[in-house]
Parts: C-alpha cells; sequence; structure tokens
C-alpha cells in the first residue's frame, strides 16, 4: 500500500454486496403503502430530530443494516451530528450528548425494542410519562413500533445497505 492510498480500501478489496432475499415492498405495495402512512400518523408532533434517534438506535438493536443506513442519512441530512449518532450504540455512556427527553426516548425505545428482556419496566415508562405528554408519549411509542416493524421487514428480506441518498423515500 503506498503511503498516497492511507486506510481507505479500493473498490475491489470490498466484501461482495448479498443480493436481497425478498423484497416486501415491491411484492405488496399496498403493505408499503399503509407502512408509510402509518410512519407518517406515528411520528406527527414529535421533534423529527428525536424520532431519527429512535429510529437509530432501534435500527442499531435489531440490526438493520438498511435501516441504519437510511437513517443515519437522514438524521445527518437534517442537521444532526455525527458524534451524536456515533455515540447512540453507546447512549448510557453518553448522556451527556442527549437532553433529558432524548435519554427518556432512547430508554424507552430500548425497552419496547427488546422485548425479550421483558417488559417495559414502569421506571422507563415513567421517566418517558414525564418528559412526554400524553399523546406526544403515545406518538413516540406508535413510532418505536414503526421503526420496529421496517426493522423486520430489512432484516428478514436481508435489504442492502449503501444505496439510500436522503430524500428517496421522503413521503
Amino acid at each position: 500500500m503506498t503511503s498516497t492510498q492511507g486506510h481507505h480500501h479500493a473498490p475491489a478489496d470490498l466484501a461482495p454486496e448479498h443480493p436481497a432475499r425478498i423484497s416486501v415492498s415491491q411484492l405488496l405495495p399496498d403493505v408499503y403503502k399503509a407502512m408509510i402512512r402509518l410512519d407518517i400518523a406515528a411520528r406527527k408532533g414529535l421533534d423529527p430530530a428525536l424520532v431519527e434517534l429512535v429510529k437509530i438506535r432501534a435500527s442499531q438493536l435489531n440490526r438493520c443494516a438498511f435501516c441504519l443506513d437510511m437513517h443515519s442519512k437522514d438524521a445527518l441530512a437534517a442537521g444532526e451530528s455525527a458524534e451524536r449518532i456515533v455515540q447512540l450504540s453507546a447512549w448510557e455512556e453518553s448522556q451527556h450528548f442527549y437532553t433529558e427527553k432524548e435519554l427518556a426516548a432512547l430508554a424507552l425505545t430500548e425497552a419496547v425494542t427488546v422485548l425479550t428482556d421483558g417488559f417495559v419496566p414502569d421506571e422507563v415508562f415513567a421517566k418517558a410519562a414525564k418528559h412526554f405528554e400524553e399523546t406526544e408519549l403515545a406518538q413516540l411509542i406508535a413510532a418505536i413500533t414503526v421503526i420496529n416493524a421496517w426493522n423486520r421487514f430489512g432484516v428478514t428480506g436481508r435489504l442492502a445497505p449503501g444505496h439510500y441518498t436522503p430524500g428517496d423515500h421522503k413521503s
């Protein structure tokens, strides 16, 4: 490797991209359109920056590469800092990067997403209820639920990340 190349890999060095297994959105356009409408309805009235943080965190937990690509790019395009996006995977150790309201939303996202750990703890719900008025809290729960549904389509279909450009799927 010459000094001009640094640590960047030439495209030939990259592993091959895997093809999608199935595209539910292409096969079932009515389901896709209904999901888009659900997504719009769920996040209505919520701070868009907060919604992107929630979508990125749920997508990290669910290991949805496609949604991570999309929502990280959307967050950056909307003015979110790379630092706050990078720190999301360790938000509990990086609390000083986020507001108390964002932390409450991230804790709720974690609890709702990882239901196999048990029920959503009362203290997590109570903290969210302290920072969000009731309708807004219902919107947050809906937004968390919707990104989890999107993640399940993406993970099951093995949708490949890297092709999304912000604005591609604006509804």
